[in-house]
């Protein structure tokens, strides 16, 4: 069992950084589905979710910047005012963005998944941070590598001290895909019998590699969603219906 604490970014220990993701035992995360549900709670409930799980990294809920996640490729820089955005309702949230980056403290970036993978950025040398949601057709338009480039843009970030973290996602071992992927990547696909599995995880690292991030500042928690549903929510066990998780990375100050 996953524990409610359980933090595995050892590559991206720091004292003034929070880096975490939640399970399925702090429940749902998304006011996406919170705003078009018929509840009592209008988002009551989910809001408290997000609350219980930020209490303990000491980030408070209302100061979240959540996206409008439309599985692209758009990177953003967020400053403070931007802060609060998508913490209270998903129609506040920043529009059409799948990573956001940030160097000001106490700002806690947001991004939710149940499948897709969570990517944390972490360049120690300016104090910069950037969150990256990666499903397959992100990582097709290259998400991590263009989420990269904007740090060197805005904070002069050196590929030599940009850490990387991987959180749950979907692994090769239960994602499975359409022939016609063959079309969008030329490796991260293992053909099984008639069958063809993709490497979302692999993928995303190869990329990073190339674009000279170094092996040794790359960490995958090596977690499969659909392998343990009883930690994670996985949209491909459970259908349109699924919550999801929320990942969280902050400066402090």
């Amino acid at each position: 069992m996953i524990s409610k604490e359980f933090f595995p970014f050892k590559n991206l220990s720091s004292p003034n950084l929070v880096c975490a993701f939640s399970s399925r035992h702090f429940k749902d995360m998304s006011l996406c589905r919170a705003d078009t549900l018929d509840t009592k709670y209008q988002g009551e409930e989910f809001l408290n979710n997000r609350r219980d799980f930020l209490l303990g990294l000491e980030v408070n809920y209302k100061d979240l910047v959540c996206a409008k996640q439309v599985h692209g490729s758009n990177a953003r820089f967020v400053t403070e005012n931007q802060i609060g955005s998508g913490a209270l309702s998903y129609k506040t949230a920043l529009d059409d963005t799948d990573a956001l980056i940030t160097d000001r403290k106490n700002l806690p970036l947001a991004m939710f998944t149940a499948d897709c993978l969570p990517v944390f950025l972490f360049d120690y040398a300016v104090s910069a941070i950037g969150l990256v949601h990666a499903g397959w057709r992100g990582s097709r338009e290259r998400i991590i590598v263009k989420t990269i480039r904007l740090m060197r843009e805005k904070f002069n970030t050196k590929i030599s001290n940009l850490c990387l973290a991987f959180g749950p996602a979907i692994k090769s071992c239960c994602y499975e895909v359409g022939e016609d992927f063959n079309e969008y990547f030329s490796f991260g696909l293992e053909k099984r019998d008639t069958h063809y599995y993709f490497d979302l995880m692999g993928v995303n690292k190869r990329q990073a590699l190339e674009l000279g991030v170094r092996e040794e500042n790359i960490f995958d928690s090596q977690l499969c969603t659909s392998c343990r549903l009883s930690d994670f929510f996985s949209y491909r066990k459970e259908g349109p219906g699924c919550a999801r998780m929320l990942s969280v990375i902050m400066l402090r100050k």
